[in-house]
């Protein structure tokens, strides 16, 4: 570790090092550490207006976690139907469409690192980023206008004669899953190119020489050697679809209420910044365990995830 530090400060020279640590520092203590703690803080205290926050009457209490589950801070009778509810199907709706953004992304980012080349590649790479330059709100009232009762895909199913009548997207929660699968595609498909990328193409060779099908060549040796990308685009598409809030709200029917909308609510509407802060500890708790689960199905390391 010392040497570490060591070849680090004659890399980089003192002045630069320096201000390198002091910068990553100060972004996590004041940006990710501190808001965390403070949260954390918050969610175990009782309910009280602002001018009261450091006061006797601002003690600690596990009431808005009772609260979550149980609906009621004094009563364990009942269950807490609607919060739990809207919980368990934002965690599955976020699986869902993890794996259908890996099972999409995959092929695209297998074909970019093995089989695409020079200006093909180049306008393939275009193609998935440029659309990301449009603002994600806009993004998502596209998507809206697609999956419309007069939209565009409702129009063309209509037309070759698959629908008689215009199927509601919107309330079966298509358009939903459509949107996120599509809001976060970048963030698979990069870690994946990233990854198999570095495989060397003489080993895929080789197992087709040996008379290996295709699909027991990425089963045994491109997805194992892809594996550190796969982690690391799983967790950052579920992370980022749990916690996502415009496009539920944009793309999401009277029946899909989503775990961030009800901290939303809490924060900005009932005003009750504890309870909203409980939520989120336990929706961060809820992927950090996630990670934690990817990790050790695929058998890697934190370090090769960032890498």
């Amino acid at each position: 570790m010392v040497a570490y530090w060591q070849d680090f400060f004659r890399r980089n020279g003192t002045a630069l090092a320096l201000y390198l640590l002091i910068s990553v520092a100060c972004w996590m203590l004041l940006m990710i550490i501190m808001p965390q703690i403070f949260m954390l803080d918050f969610s175990f205290r009782t309910n009280v207006p602002p001018p009261l926050w450091g006061t006797e009457a601002h003690g600690y209490t596990l009431e808005h976690y009772q609260y979550m589950v149980y609906g009621s801070a004094q009563s364990t009778d009942s269950y807490n139907f609607v919060d739990l509810s809207v919980f368990g199907r934002t965690i599955l709706t976020a699986i869902l469409v993890t794996l259908i953004d890996l099972a999409l992304c995959y092929p695209v980012a297998y074909y970019l690192a093995h089989v695409a080349t020079g200006g093909w590649a180049r306008l393939m790479v275009m193609a998935l980023i440029v659309p990301f330059w449009v603002n994600e709100l806009l993004r998502a009232f596209a998507f809206k206008i697609m999956f419309g009762s007069t939209g565009i895909i409702n129009n063309f199913l209509i037309a070759v004669g698959i629908l008689d009548q215009p199927f509601d997207f919107i309330r079966n929660s298509v358009a939903l899953y459509s949107g996120l699968s599509y809001a976060y595609i970048l963030l698979m498909i990069f870690p994946i190119y990233n990854a198999v990328e570095s495989l060397d193409k003489n080993q895929i060779e080789a197992a087709r020489d040996l008379g290996s099908p295709w699909w027991r060549i990425h089963w045994r040796v491109v997805i194992p050697h892809a594996k550190p990308g796969i982690t690391s685009g799983c967790t950052m598409v579920f992370m980022l679809t749990a916690g996502a809030l415009a496009a539920p709200q944009i793309l999401g029917g009277p029946s899909s209420l989503w775990f961030t909308q009800i901290i939303y609510q809490a924060f900005n509407q009932a005003g009750n910044w504890a309870r909203g802060s409980a939520y989120a500890i336990i929706l961060l708790a809820t992927c950090i365990i996630f990670v934690l689960c990817m990790m050790k199905i695929f058998k890697v390391k934190l370090g090769e995830i960032a890498r």
